[in-house]
């Protein structure tokens, strides 16, 4: 097997995931999407953008567009204290902050574990899913990055 998790016919065995939570839910993305993890930054808004962008952030003397994936996923707004935590991922040579609640671990799972979107998950989280993994005490529900910033789609109602 070579480091990558893939072994000599260059099939994928594992995938690395960032995960994190929103409204109690755990979701990860692929690592290799992400750039860097971030406390809560602050944003300058942006006039007349869609609701679910937050703003924008310089990080680094880049730009980054920061996106409230909890009001991309149409889930309520977060009242907490709490301020989240932003997972900057880059889409198209564009940096984009993912505002969550909280950051979690990176797990490496089995690929042949993977299922399809069950039939009870929201239609608003599904169109951005890929698929879950069950695990011991809950769902990972596995965010496509591409899906949730193509903004042709419509946000979720």
């Amino acid at each position: 097997m070579t480091q990558t998790g893939q072994d000599m016919t260059g099939t994928d065995l594992s995938n690395d995931f960032v995960t994190f939570w929103i409204a109690e839910q755990l979701f990860g993305i692929h690592v290799l999407k992400v750039q860097d993890i971030l406390a809560q930054s602050k944003t300058t808004p942006v006039p007349l953008a869609p609701p679910e962008i937050a703003g924008s952030l310089n990080l680094r003397g880049r730009i980054v567009t920061s996106v409230d994936v909890r009001c991309r996923l149409g889930l309520p707004p977060d009242t907490s204290e709490g301020g989240g935590t932003s997972i900057v991922v880059e889409q198209d040579h564009d940096l984009y902050s993912l505002l969550v609640d909280s950051v979690g671990e990176v797990l490496t799972l089995a690929a042949d574990s993977f299922e399809p979107n069950p039939p009870t998950l929201s239609p608003a989280i599904r169109q951005y899913a890929t698929g879950i993994y069950r695990l011991e005490k809950e769902l990972l529900v596995v965010l496509d990055v591409d899906r949730l910033l193509d903004y042709g789609r419509s946000a979720a109602a």
